[in-house]
């Protein structure tokens, strides 16, 4: 990743930002009290605080020493997110196409080492072939450009390519039956996608899962969403889409959705026995 002013607010601005405020309401100072400390105006020290404004790592060096943090495993997590804010990665470039929590969303998605998700009603972006991504694509959006599929399209395909690293993360998917059966794009189009799923699930580091009809309700009424298992300095990390756009929760207050997962993950078939069905599936679609 290259290092360069951010051009967004990113999650990761946010959570520093979030994480200094804390610190200095622990101490109870005064907006006003840091800035004098920093020579910065209150506007701008409330901004850091939010993640309006990206803060330099020697700024954060100084007001952990003002706040008295001498852990120094504390001290190291907070100096690498601060780091981190100003880096770079590829997802960036796409930050003109998409919205910023979806950027946020890859760069998560880069990290984690672990990323479960639970999926009602499509396929999830890392397992989608490019017709099948288009033909969702145009039914969310039927009035966006081809250039602008283009570019979709393009992101969701480097997306997924970090199933080639040495060490990719683990990937854990339920999906509902009615993802299989739901013919997007086409007999074609989905004969296609399942076969891929299917040459998917031989990966090591991919676990597919669906739940069956027969299973009846379920723990997955709420909708979709994701959790990312990160390494240090970030915590747990899930994500919760809405119509508005995304939601994320940080540790601990993850327990609910890990819960509901596990729930829906127990409910579901294993994976010879979702492999047969989406065999199937594709028979019935030959």
């Amino acid at each position: 990743m290259a290092v360069g002013r951010p051009k967004r607010v990113t999650l990761r601005g946010r959570w520093l930002g979030q994480r200094l405020r804390e610190l200095r309401d622990e101490n109870r100072m005064k907006v006003d009290e840091v800035g004098d400390y920093l020579q910065r105006s209150s506007g701008t020290i409330s901004r850091f605080e939010s993640g309006l404004y990206p803060i330099r790592r020697a700024e954060v060096v100084a007001l952990l020493d003002l706040y008295c943090v001498n852990d120094a495993k504390q001290r190291e997590n907070l100096l690498r997110i601060a780091d981190d804010v100003w880096q770079t990665g590829w997802w960036d470039g796409y930050a003109g196409d998409v919205s910023g929590w979806l950027v946020d969303f890859v760069w998560l998605e880069s990290l984690a080492t672990e990323h479960r998700l639970f999926e009602p009603c499509a396929l999830p972006g890392l397992l989608q072939t490019e017709q099948y991504a288009r033909a969702l694509m145009m039914a969310d959006d039927p009035s966006a450009s081809k250039e602008q599929f283009d570019r979709w399209i393009e992101l969701r395909m480097e997306r997924q390519r970090l199933l080639d690293r040495d060490t990719p993360p683990c990937l854990d998917v339920v999906v509902d039956e009615a993802v299989l059966r739901r013919r997007v794009g086409g007999s074609r189009i989905m004969r296609a996608q399942l076969r891929h799923v299917l040459d998917v699930m031989d990966h090591p580091a991919v676990t597919f899962r669906v739940l069956p009809f027969s299973i009846g309700a379920h723990a997955g009424a709420v909708g979709s969403f994701n959790i990312f298992e990160m390494a240090e300095p970030y915590s747990e990390v899930a994500y919760v889409e809405t119509v508005k756009g995304g939601l994320y929760i940080e540790s601990p207050d993850t327990r609910p959705i890990v819960d509901r997962y596990d729930r829906l993950r127990e409910a579901s078939l294993d994976c010879e026995a979702s492999a047969e069905l989406i065999s199937a599936l594709i028979k019935e679609l030959s």
